[in-house]
């Protein structure tokens, strides 16, 4: 709920609730410290944005949520986790997702970011409505990469691992996909390290047992990531926000640990990156992870006190009273839903009204609202 406080004479003033605060990323204003995480639809075609991204990222772009952002965006063909995922290597690819941006830019009032990314060796899939599992040749595979030559799961092919050639390849392909999104237009860039996709396995031991520079100690271990990660500030716009999704724990003992991202965060600060997403898992399969509201955020939460950077938290936040706690108490200054948007695309006004909040809506909405509606209290069980 709306907080009080007291001055000096008694009387009484209410605050907004800390999720509705507004905050400045370079310049660029964020209305509340809302973000529609990434989340893959695997409705592209040849890695181009069809009308079902029209009408989904349409939908979330009136929201309210200060920031939305487009789902995982592969750099290049091979770093597609199926053959549906969106893509930013190629012209064609690039007027696609314009359309889909311009008409969002249109109608809402959310800052639009993109995460790009390369799936590694989790690539060349079917998509997760068909099992999710590997393809066969026969179904159009390809060859997938990785640091090291060490299959995701057992029945998973056996990844190439990346030689130097390769690892330029992929590092101005991450490159050119942020000129393509600068000159889109797109507010926020966000570059992938999380998942078990290709820099979290550089990142993990459990995926990375590479004998060079690029692999052994954390330092090396980190050493790929952190030149994509200079590469891309070298060409986002300095006045746009530059951020990263990390994993705060492999959740195995022999994996990455929490104290592992928060120097990797702390390296991504240094080189100019404004916030860093924190999740968890995605590096090996069969992993026990003790689910619950808010699990991830105690991740998000250290790093921030540790590496100095502001923190996006994830996982599992849907009750709005969380969501403002964690604001509200330092433990990140924004937060981030997938699927409870899915669920509920209108989730911010909701949490406003749950909080006692004020915000704008679409004028053509606005009969919809509490104020206009008698029915919004018996939709939503509003007291």
């Amino acid at each position: 709920m709306t907080e009080t406080v007291q001055d000096m004479t008694g009387t009484v003033e209410a605050m907004e609730p800390h999720l509705f605060a507004p905050l400045a990323l370079r310049g660029r204003p964020l209305l509340n410290r809302i973000v529609v995480s990434p989340m893959c639809q695997y409705s592209a075609r040849e890695g181009n944005a069809t009308d079902w991204h029209m009408q989904h990222l349409g939908s979330l772009a009136v929201s309210g949520a200060a920031l939305l952002m487009i789902e995982a965006t592969a750099v290049e063909p091979a770093g597609r986790i199926s053959p549906a995922d969106l893509g930013l290597y190629n012209d064609e690819n690039e007027a696609a997702l314009g359309r889909v941006f311009a008409a969002c830019r249109d109608v809402g009032q959310s800052l639009i970011g993109i995460q790009i990314a390369h799936a590694g060796r989790k690539a060349s899939t079917h998509v997760p409505w068909e099992g999710g599992g590997p393809l066969r040749p026969d179904e159009g595979a390809w060859q997938t990469v990785a640091p090291s030559a060490i299959p995701f799961a057992e029945g998973w092919p056996m990844p190439v691992a990346l030689d130097r050639n390769g690892l330029a390849r992929i590092r101005d392909a991450f490159a050119d996909a942020a000129k393509r999104a600068a000159r889109l237009g797109l507010d926020v860039l966000e570059m992938h390290a999380a998942h078990g996709y290709l820099l979290h396995e550089f990142l993990s031991p459990l995926s990375n047992q590479r004998t060079d520079e690029y692999g052994g100690n954390r330092e090396g271990r980190m050493r790929f990531p952190l030149e994509v990660a200079a590469a891309l500030r070298n060409v986002w716009p300095r006045d746009r926000p530059l951020v990263a999704r990390i994993t705060g724990t492999d959740w195995r003992a022999e994996g990455l640990q929490v104290e592992d991202a928060t120097a990797f965060a702390h390296q991504l600060k240094a080189l100019g990156f404004d916030y860093v997403s924190v999740s968890s898992g995605g590096i090996v399969p069969k992993v026990r992870i003790p689910v619950g509201p808010g699990y991830q955020v105690p991740f998000a939460a250290r790093i921030r006190a540790e590496a100095g950077i502001k923190t996006c938290a994830v996982g599992l936040i849907v009750e709005p009273n969380l969501a403002d706690a964690i604001v509200r108490n330092g433990e990140a200054d924004l937060v981030a839903l997938a699927r409870a948007f899915l669920d509920d695309p209108r989730w911010v006004w909701h949490a406003a009204e749950a909080l006692g909040a004020s915000i704008a809506v679409p004028p053509q909405y606005a009969a919809a609202t509490s104020k206009l509606w008698p029915g919004a209290a018996l939709a939503h069980k509003l007291d």
